[in-house]
């Protein structure tokens, strides 16, 4: 009788025992190394997605796995309830590098937001009449709760799970009369990603942004930046508002936080930071001694490494390398700042690239049928760069290839 494979066992168990929310691809991977990947038969893989921008410093970075070792080896929870040092020194760096005053930690970007929209109707609470609309912009993600589903405006998100949280109004992306119009008396919060990563990486015109800010100052209302997947120097700086220079009164992020362990972060400043008080809110995971000496770890590792620059330059390079395709494939629209980059296929072909991505040796993500997007660790090389690169170029010509031939 033949052997069954790692990955036939494990997909049984998966539709026997797991709900099937997730659409897996066929590959087990074991192993991991900055930017590189390997699969249960040692085959080689370049990671261009970075564990959808968690892995920020790369797999299993020395230093974040030294910190995580050293601490569980000491302690792994006692709860919120008493004091352990790591997640008082995280804050202190975090909110520092942030510019903002005080955090709430977490356990994902689901969570922060949650968070932040908390403190947002509490906010709301203080006038009278209560504030208490949530303003947010068509084609964002922001969660999967039902506070921040209600903000997440897609319907294939939202219509099985309807009806929602009330007291939301959605504007389309980029519409600044539409923004004038939601935001009024009523509003107590708005909430925005400078760049919309889940959607097919759309950044926000500055514009739009500078106008929330401008009209969340006149109605008395906190603007949100939900940054879970821009911050932790993706875009080429700690967090986006410090590059376009709009500060907003909360500011959430997750994903690269943790170095690969799972934590979110709430942040606040000024007033905003003073709005909940002890009993609140609360976490019985939020802020562990294990994930923040991990995250802890990893922003030590981008400041020393210089992975902000890194960032910007190997941006522009691939950024670069991809327009250089439109001289032979239907490639459009490339979107994006530093390693969050977006690029558009004229043909529906984005979804059928991932799998020739993985034949290649290459792991990639499709955000519909004609959107690829790259989150790769902000450590990439220029080596690691050129050859991700090449093999995603086959994959494209073989996704390309097959659609002709079914045309």
């Amino acid at each position: 009788m033949e052997k069954t494979s790692l990955l036939e066992e494990l997909m049984q168990m998966d539709e026997q025992y797991v709900v099937p929310t997730y659409a897996r691809q066929p590959v087990v991977f074991v192993k991991g190394c900055g930017a590189r990947l390997w699969d249960a038969d040692g085959r080689e893989y370049i990671d261009l997605l970075g564990g959808i921008a968690v892995d920020a410093v790369g797999h299993c970075h020395p230093r974040v796995v030294r910190a995580i070792q050293q601490q569980a080896e000491k302690l792994l929870h006692v709860s919120n309830l008493f004091y352990t040092e790591p997640p008082f020194r995280l804050a202190q760096k975090l909110t520092t590098v942030a510019g903002m005053d005080r955090v709430f930690f977490c356990n994902s970007g689901a969570e922060a937001n949650e968070c932040a929209l908390k403190i947002a109707r509490k906010w709301g609470k203080r006038r009278q009449p209560h504030s208490e609309e949530i303003v947010a912009v068509e084609g964002a993600f922001h969660g999967r709760l039902f506070g921040t589903l209600s903000v997440t405006a897609q319907a294939k998100y939202q219509k099985p799970f309807e009806p929602l949280v009330p007291g939301v109004r959605i504007v389309k992306r980029n519409d600044i009369q539409g923004l004038q119009e939601a935001i009024t008396g009523r509003t107590c919060g708005v909430i925005l990603e400078p760049i919309q990563g889940e959607s097919g990486v759309h950044p926000l015109d500055v514009e739009f942004i500078r106008e929330a800010r401008k009209l969340c100052d006149e109605h008395g209302a906190l603007l949100i930046f939900d940054e879970v997947q821009t911050g932790m120097g993706r875009t080429g700086t700690w967090f986006m508002w410090q590059e376009i220079g709009v500060k907003p009164d909360i500011l959430t992020t997750a994903k690269a936080l943790g170095g690969g362990l799972p934590i979110g972060a709430c942040m606040a400043c000024g007033e905003a930071a003073e709005v909940l008080d002890r009993g609140d809110h609360g976490s019985t995971f939020g802020g562990g001694p294990v994930v923040t000496a991990a995250a802890l770890a990893t922003i030590e590792a981008i400041e020393e490494e210089n992975l902000l620059e890194n960032a910007r330059v190997m941006g522009n390079y691939l950024r670069e390398r991809i327009a250089e395709w439109r001289k032979k494939y239907p490639v459009t629209e490339i979107r994006g700042a530093g390693l969050m980059i977006g690029f558009d296929i004229e043909v529906p072909v984005a979804r059928q690239v991932v799998p020739e991505g993985l034949a290649q040796g290459v792991v990639v993500n499709a955000t519909g049928d004609n959107t690829i997007r790259l989150l790769p660790p902000l450590n990439l090389s220029r080596e690691e760069a050129d050859e991700g690169l090449r093999r995603l170029e086959i994959a494209l010509e073989h996704a390309l290839q097959k659609y002709r031939e079914t045309e």
